[in-house]
């Protein structure tokens, strides 16, 4: 056996870590004008969810948790930091899709187990409407 055989890539081993790795963040601007641009929207009184299907087959994640939403940087970061890690729990129902989240007025108020609550509903909102456009793409293929 070569030793290339055995190289195993390093997004592979990182699947189920728990990380945020750069191929799941936006980070480019085109990337969020993209968003912008031609987002679908899931709103509750926590979030904006905007989102829109690309051809990676794999989920990205930006924040835009605004200043003149959430004054405090901590509780910016406190958002930013749920927001990561209720995506990282989400993403394998999360197909081939570019995601921005958007602070609502409630959000800051709201206890930890409120704002993870929204985003799961949030997360099946996208994998419901991002499925059906990759069913319905698949078939008008056919």
């Amino acid at each position: 056996m070569a030793q290339n055989d055995s190289i195993i890539p390093i997004d592979a081993l990182l699947i189920d870590a728990p990380v945020f790795p750069r191929r799941n963040r936006l980070t480019e601007a085109a990337d969020f004008d993209r968003v912008f641009k031609s987002a679908r929207r899931s709103r509750d009184g926590h979030f904006t969810v905007l989102y829109h299907t690309n051809d990676l087959g794999y989920p990205r994640l930006g924040l835009a948790i605004a200043k003149k939403r959430v004054r405090r940087a901590v509780d910016r970061n406190r958002l930013k930091r749920i927001v990561r890690e209720s995506f990282r729990l989400a993403k394998k129902q999360l197909t081939g899709v570019d995601i921005v989240i958007m602070a609502g007025g409630r959000a800051v108020a709201a206890r930890n187990a409120e704002i993870f609550a929204s985003l799961e509903e949030h997360w099946r909102a996208v994998a419901r409407a991002t499925d059906t456009r990759v069913n319905e793409s698949r078939a008008n293929k056919t």
